[in-house]
């Protein structure tokens, strides 16, 4: 760990040091107690040291740091700092000059202990008068600096402080070992917490340095309201404390989301962030810290100052920004030039940039794969990022071109909202069927916190005992009233992919439960057809424009085939306005498709067929549905039901 201090002695400035590995968090100022004679300092050579390094921010500086070491040698002398229940010993160098580091030796003072050995009177009151006197404090305090550490030790029980070894960074990635994706959604997280309105991902090919060789490199790039020096630090920090305000809106919750994210997708990040005031670069590294005994992490912010950024004097000082700086262009494919180029891209906005390059492998290809899109191409011709994995594959983003979005609650049909209070907290349920499920035979609920999916497909119910139950049925949920509390305490998982073992989600199960099984057995148990081959349609088509991103109902006989690939609101049927407000169904009646559902299929058979099905939807009464060229699997037998022909 690095620290920046400040020496004063009488309130008059001596120099500002850089301090390695000390033992507590420091304050950014220190001043000098007394001067004591090294000779009446028992056992000194025994007690732990860190060093103090002069890092001057001006010549008078440099000049009175060399005064201070000459005077300690010359009077054979320690500097003696007291802070909290610590004594700190800046003993004099060897060596004096204005740039001579020096070892700093540190003792834990037991002020509740009674010392009844039998001491000499003249070395202890001369120890005293040198303090400032008997009286003082200061003197009371080193009275005792005679015992030796391991008497010391014996009797006063001392702090422990842990230091995070550079393996502890493969750690962290382990908490998304069973879904990459959950790693890539972490980062995104942290955008929508930043009020970003886009975001960019991409993978870029960049060259290593020391190898030469072409690497890939995901980038992540929005525009939200980026991190000043603070925020950074928490960011990139090991257990910062975590804030007790309760902000709804809000999906980071444990600060941990970036590191486990970023380390399980590669080995090293660099992070570029600016704000309306500051911009900072961060660098988490597993190549830097290669054979480290603690992890570095190198930091550099600068300030706006008119239309320039300089480095922050207040955050750091010159020297560190210049190490700092020079760690970064060594251990990363970034070098000045490149840097500049990146920084460029905020212009005069904000937002953020991660770039995460020597990326996890899977076998002797990379867990990511990717294919260029055509620049000026449709949306048909956007590139894409895969996961390979045992999972099936998703798409996280693309490349310059907006993702075609698929709400969930809009692709159900016979739907239905649940409403009810779980320990006196509301909560709404959507149900329905989707025939894309039923061909697949998947069903379960989907459980959202926060606009973000936490578990997928969860069986309840009678789910859970026969795979012809419940078999299509979809139901969305969202659950953060139910798992945030009011003292800001949340029962999520900190790797957001799963609930834990609470009385909450216990409850949340059966309610979820029964009310599937309901469902269930008033739409499904008891239905009849007509005819085999029966599919069911939903109730209602959708379309969404592709520039303002707002559903629009197509008319019922509208065919959805004639639509384009890209389609607008100017466009027929709707004939609107991208200002228009979006269209929304009654309460009680979720309806679902898209202008690409699928539906309506071609037979591979040279006969066709026309099938009519009777099923009974959301409405009071059964509406019959003709679908021409339609040929799905035939339906399986369900649990009480009877199939007529």
């Amino acid at each position: 760990m690095v620290m920046f201090l400040v020496l004063k002695k009488d309130k008059k400035m001596i120099c500002t040091t850089r301090c390695l590995d000390p033992p507590i968090d420091l304050p950014q100022e220190l001043s000098l107690t007394c001067e004591i004679s090294k000779n009446k300092i028992h056992s000194l050579s025994e007690f732990p040291q860190f060093s103090l390094t002069p890092v001057p921010n001006n010549l008078h500086e440099m000049s009175e740091w060399g005064n201070f070491l000459n005077y300690l040698c010359k009077k054979d002398k320690v500097a003696l700092i007291n802070f909290e229940q610590y004594q700190f010993y800046i003993l004099p160098p060897a060596l004096v000059s204005t740039s001579s580091s020096v070892n700093v030796a540190y003792n834990i003072d037991n002020t509740g202990s009674v010392d009844t050995r039998p001491r000499d009177s003249e070395s202890a009151g001369s120890q005293l008068e040198e303090c400032g006197g008997p009286n003082t404090a200061e003197g009371l305090k080193f009275s005792r600096a005679e015992e030796t550490c391991n008497e010391y030790q014996s009797r006063v029980p001392l702090k422990n402080f842990i230091r995070a070894d550079p393996s502890y960074l493969k750690t962290l990635g382990q908490a998304h070992s069973g879904w990459i994706f959950g790693a890539i959604a972490e980062l995104v997280d942290n955008s929508k917490d930043a009020k970003a309105t886009k975001m960019d991902i991409f993978v870029d090919i960049i060259q290593l340095k020391k190898s030469r060789k072409d690497v890939p490199m995901l980038c992540l790039i929005d525009d939200g309201q980026g991190m000043n020096h603070d925020e950074v630090m928490k960011m990139v920090s090991f257990g910062h404390k975590q804030s007790h305000k309760v902000d709804t809106d809000r999906i980071g919750k444990f600060g941990v989301g970036f590191k486990t994210g970023a380390m399980r997708l590669g080995r090293d990040v660099l992070v570029l962030t600016q704000t309306t005031t500051s911009r900072s670069l961060a660098f988490l590294s597993q190549s830097l810290n290669e054979g480290k005994d603690n992890i570095e992490i190198p930091i550099v912010s600068y300030c706006r100052q008119g239309q320039l950024m300089e480095i922050d004097l207040s955050m750091q000082s010159e020297a560190l920004a210049k190490y700092n700086l020079k760690a970064i262009k060594d251990f990363s494919p970034f070098n000045k030039y490149l840097i500049g180029e990146k920084a460029a891209l905020f212009g005069t906005g904000t937002g953020t940039q991660i770039y995460i390059w020597n990326l996890d492998e899977w076998g002797s290809k990379y867990c990511l794969e990717w294919h260029d899109g055509l620049k000026g191409g449709s949306s048909f011709h956007q590139g894409d990022i895969l996961i390979r994995s045992k999972r099936t594959r998703s798409r996280p983003g693309q490349i310059s071109q907006k993702v075609k979005s698929r709400p969930l609650s809009k692709f159900l049909t016979q739907t239905i909202v649940e409403t009810g209070d779980i320990l006196r907290r509301p909560v709404e349920l959507i149900l329905g069927f989707s025939q894309l499920e039923w061909e697949r035979a998947n069903c379960g609920m989907f459980l959202y916190w926060h606009g973000r999916l936490i578990e997928a497909y969860k069986r309840v119910g009678g789910m859970t005992h026969s795979a012809d139950v419940g078999r299509g049925v979809i139901g969305v949920v969202d659950v953060t009233n139910l798992m945030d509390d009011e003292d800001g305490r949340v029962w999520v998982h900190n790797n957001k992919q799963g609930f834990q073992d609470s009385e909450q989600y216990a409850c949340l199960e059966q309610w979820l439960s029964r009310k599937v099984d309901e469902y269930w057995d008033n739409n499904f148990d008891a239905l009849e057809l007509n005819k085999d081959n029966c599919v069911f349609k939903p109730d209602h088509e959708w379309v969404q424009c592709d520039k303002c991103r707002k559903w629009r109902i197509l008319p019922t006989d509208f065919d959805s085939r004639k639509l384009p690939l890209e389609w607008f609101c100017y466009m027929k049927p709707f004939k609107g306005h991208c200002s228009d407000s979006e269209q929304k169904m009654a309460p009680g009646i979720v309806n679902v498709s898209t202008k690409r559902s699928g539906y309506a299929c071609l037979l591979k058979d040279s006969n066709d067929k026309k099938v009519e099905g009777v099923g009974k939807t959301s409405g009071a009464d059964d509406k019959s549905i003709k679908y021409e060229d339609a040929k799905f699997p035939a339906l399986k037998r369900l649990r009480k039901g009877q199939w007529k022909q």
